[in-house]
């Protein structure tokens, strides 16, 4: 089902984890890549190497180490930027999260502060997201809303598991439309270019949630057309407490501050201060210097695979994946059911089964590791009229035997509540 030139067996060995042995000598298969990534050990070879080595204090210290370290983390923001075809490294800002991300973005509208016309933000003024985001691009808005007075809307999702894109829901008095590229449940990737042209047609901004795509597909920020973007570290090989924000140039200078303190300021007396330029304005105190290192060690790895070798392979596994479940009695996948606009993530129902039973069992005799729940998006969830899903998710380095074994597993759990 892969193309020859993509060796699964080869970049599985770069991945410590897939050595080890469950409990009873059962073999872990990882199916819950959407959730968290595995690391290969490039990425903790260079970050225990800076630790070990390298370490100090980055942007201050002027000694050999400071300038080692900061060469480094500042590298890696190149490596982000390139990978993602910002126009300008100066784009990236580093935070720990797409969460942060996310939030900083939001913390700029109706922000006393800052009093640029396309970030002020009052009643009668619109929100726009979809019932599909996860939790992470639904809290944010509404803490916004409650701030300002403000009205949040949403796209609806079909019962196909797709955006419902109605061009009216976005209106002259939207200023921004934020929604996730793909969903970390469905696996549906929106249209993000035609809800782009329609908000910028009414004067709106748009951000989107990038960190179930930016993983697994080629992305070029200069295509989206979208004016923020945030996407994690730790779902792309990476290590946790690292995400980015991507903005354009222009947006990034308008917008105040997010947090206050070291290496973000310019100059400071007692009574006022003046901010240092992108991105420096956004990184207040120490980063997590080493964990961006590790991003940009993750970067180097996925660029030298390459993403559309990435991208190839796991839809491969999906369109594999989607044959094998269909087999599965009283399954309910939850999203499209064709390779059409959709990413390695399945999530679905068995018929009387609570998914949490489904994961217990799988997890238990078949060392299948699936995630259980409303997976941080439960308005969605809700939307179909269920409580939870169980997940499979697939990277780079998933195998149709794996999916053989969660298929095996489905017809254990099922034998076991007949």
């Amino acid at each position: 089902m892969t193309s020859t030139s993509f060796d699964v067996e080869k970049i599985r060995k770069d991945f410590p984890i897939f050595s080890r042995e469950l409990p009873d000598g059962r073999p872990l298969v990882y199916l819950d890549s959407g959730n968290s990534s595995q690391k290969p050990n490039q990425v903790i070879d260079t970050m225990r190497d800076h630790l070990a080595l390298h370490y100090s204090n980055v942007g201050r210290a002027m000694h050999v180490l400071g300038s080692e370290s900061t060469e480094a983390y500042e590298s890696a923001r190149d490596k982000v930027a390139a990978f993602v075809g910002a126009g300008s490294r100066d784009e990236v800002i580093f935070t720990k999260n797409a969460s942060e991300a996310l939030n900083l973005v939001a913390y700029s509208f109706g922000n006393p502060a800052n009093t640029d016309p396309r970030f002020t933000l009052g009643p009668g003024d619109e929100i726009v997201i979809s019932e599909m985001e996860h939790h992470s691009n639904i809290v944010p808005w509404q803490l916004l809303v409650q701030r300002t007075g403000a009205t949040l809307k949403w796209f609806g999702v079909t019962d196909e598991g797709r955006l419902d894109f109605d061009p009216a829901v976005i209106t002259e008095r939207t200023k921004i439309v934020s929604i996730a590229h793909q969903s970390n449940v469905l696996g549906t990737v929106n249209p993000v270019a035609a809800v782009a042209a329609r908000a910028h047609e009414v004067g709106a901004l748009v951000m989107l949630d990038a960190s179930q795509s930016v993983p697994h597909h080629p992305v070029n920020m200069a295509e989206l057309g979208a004016d923020f973007v945030a996407f994690t570290g730790h779902k792309m090989v990476g290590p946790s407490g690292i995400g980015v924000l991507w903005g354009r140039t222009e947006l990034l200078e308008a917008m105040p501050p997010f947090l206050g303190g070291g290496e973000m300021i310019e100059a400071v007396w007692m009574d006022h201060s003046t901010y240092a330029p992108i991105p420096h304005k956004f990184e207040a105190g120490t980063p997590p210097i080493v964990e961006a290192i590790g991003l940009g060690a993750a970067v180097d790895y996925l660029t030298e695979v390459g993403m559309e070798a990435i991208e190839a392979h796991e839809r491969s596994l999906t369109a594999y994946a989607l044959d094998a479940l269909r087999e599965v009695p009283s399954l309910r996948l939850i999203g499209p059911d064709s390779l059409d606009q959709r990413g390695g993530t399945l999530s679905f129902t068995l018929e009387g089964i609570h998914p949490h039973d489904v994961g217990q069992i799988l997890d238990d005799q078949f060392g299948v590791a699936v995630r259980v729940g409303h997976h941080c998006a439960r308005p969605l969830h809700l939307r179909f009229g269920i409580p939870a899903t169980t997940r499979a998710s697939f990277y780079l380095y998933n195998t149709t035997g794996e999916i053989d074994a969660l298929v095996r597993g489905l017809h254990h759990v099922q034998k076991v509540f007949a």
